[in-house]
């Protein structure tokens, strides 16, 4: 069931635990990395090199420096601002306006993943093998006209017609009469 409520989604993407975060920062791939890996996006991570596609620092590549959970935002190295007194702080970018150009694979766990989610693009996917016998091919030699089966159960017996359910119908009441503001019921039939 997709859920279509703003507030819920609100409260769904900012209360999600850690292990659902994680998906939230994926990037897409490279056109080189896509081809091969055999993925389309991929989690985001410290290490990875990656090219801004939105915004005003927009063809910039840097690795990052940081991702930050509690926010959604990942922070790339050189793309800074400087403040009124000269001090340089980095801009927070949401980890779907950047592109992954090159993948950080120091960790077992994420080459392993990928070996696990990469389809070889090369490879045709596997069609079902089917069970089906091959049809028998008329020849017109064959003459002999097709046998039916006959079935072997007796003919079943007619079932006997079913009298209809006759219900009884309620006896209509009419509402009770209260007593109309005091007055006594003799009153209220108009006997003075």
């Amino acid at each position: 069931m997709q859920i279509t409520k703003p507030s819920t989604n609100r409260k769904k993407l900012f209360q999600a635990p850690g292990h659902q975060r994680h998906r939230q920062f994926s990037a897409p791939l490279s056109p080189d990395l896509k081809k091969e890996h055999g993925t389309n996006a991929f989690p985001t991570k410290t290490g990875d090199t990656v090219r801004v596609m939105r915004g005003d620092r927009a063809g910039f590549e840097g690795k990052i420096t940081k991702v930050d959970r509690k926010k959604y935002r990942i922070l790339v190295e050189g793309v800074t601002r400087e403040k009124v007194d000269g001090t340089a702080i980095p801009i927070p970018i949401h980890p779907s306006k950047v592109m992954i150009v090159n993948l950080n694979l120091d960790d077992k766990w994420r080459r392993e993943t990928l070996k696990r989610r990469g389809i070889p693009v090369t490879k045709e996917p596997a069609r079902k093998k089917t069970t089906r016998k091959p049809k028998a091919e008329k020849t017109q030699d064959a003459k002999e006209p097709l046998q039916k089966k006959t079935p072997s159960k007796k003919p079943r017996k007619k079932a006997e017609p079913v009298q209809p359910v006759v219900k009884k119908a309620k006896r209509k009441t009419s509402p009770k009469r209260s007593s109309t503001k005091g007055r006594s019921r003799a009153k209220a039939d108009g006997a003075d």
